[in-house]
Order: C-alpha cells, then structure tokens, then sequence
C-alpha cells in the first residue's frame, strides 16, 4: 500500500529521482520527527545521504542516551522533512505573499548502527555531505565510542517552487 500523502500543488511535485538527489544534497540539515507517547519531537540533525539501487538512506550521528536515543530504540518510526532554497516572494497584500522554495519529506524506520564497517559508510557519507571530499580516515576506537543512525526510507516525496528568472 502506498502511504505516500496526496500532494494538492501536483505543479510543483518533483519525481525525477536526480533532481529528488540534488535537492536533498543542497539541504543543510534534516529535521527527523519522533512520536513519543503522544507528544510529537523534532530534532535538527546533520546528515549523509546514501542510494544503493531504489534504498535511500540517511546517516545520522548523536549521543548513545538521552531521548532522541530511547526513543529511536523504543518507537523507531520516525517522519523526517528537509528544505532547501528559501527566498520570500513578497505581495501587495498579505494574501499575495509566498515562497520559492524546494523541499522534501518523508518516512522511514530508524535503527543504531552496530557494525564497524557500516558505521564508517555513515561517518563517510557524512563527511562527504558537509565537505565535498571522499577521503576520511577514523580509527577503530573512534568507531566503537560514535553512535550512528540509519534512517532506511520507506516513504518520500518531493515539492519545489523555484525563480527561473
């Protein structure tokens, strides 16, 4: 069953997948939302961005405790949104402002990665998402003392409304 929302502005959909790649490479963060017994709590995070065939998946890094923690290990569902190019489009009148603007957003499951090799995949991915550059080294204790997420996408979809002027 496709659980993919019904996007309204079908104008502005996005579906070309290396467009859908570029995008969420030029964001500089993802807000990943969890639920947490009725509460809802978003988290600003940085990220790397992986394709392996149609997998899309994101590389986080954080603390081994606190709630982000608990809650991945405990409610591993999780709603995440990225954006990127935002510039005010200014009216006449209130209801004549808007936005360009490109975004995307998504669902996914959410694990602890636990295996050295892949913990370096996801610090890598990161790396080369903030700097450009392939080329890292980390030691085997600076492997075992990270703690890094994997968000395997399970629903995605992507909006942009852009100045070609």
């Amino acid at each position: 069953m496709d659980r993919r929302p019904l996007m309204r502005r079908k104008d502005r959909e996005v579906t070309d997948p290396e467009q859908i790649r570029q995008i969420i490479l030029d964001c500089p963060c993802c807000r990943v939302g969890f639920y947490d017994e009725g509460d809802i709590y978003i988290v600003p995070m940085n990220f790397g961005y992986v394709e392996n065939g149609e997998q899309k998946t994101f590389y986080f890094h954080g603390a081994a405790e606190g709630r982000k923690a608990s809650l991945i290990q405990n409610s591993p569902h999780v709603g995440f949104e990225l954006d990127a190019n935002y510039s005010l489009i200014k009216g006449e009148n209130a209801c004549g402002y808007s936005a360009y603007f490109q975004s995307v957003i998504g669902t996914g499951r959410i694990q602890r990665v636990e295996r050295l090799e892949e913990k370096k995949a996801g610090l890598l991915a990161l790396m080369q998402h903030y700097t450009d550059s392939p080329d890292w080294t980390f030691s085997t204790s600076s492997l075992q003392s990270v703690e890094i997420f994997r968000l395997d996408v399970e629903t995605l979809s992507c909006k942009a409304h852009l100045n070609f002027a």
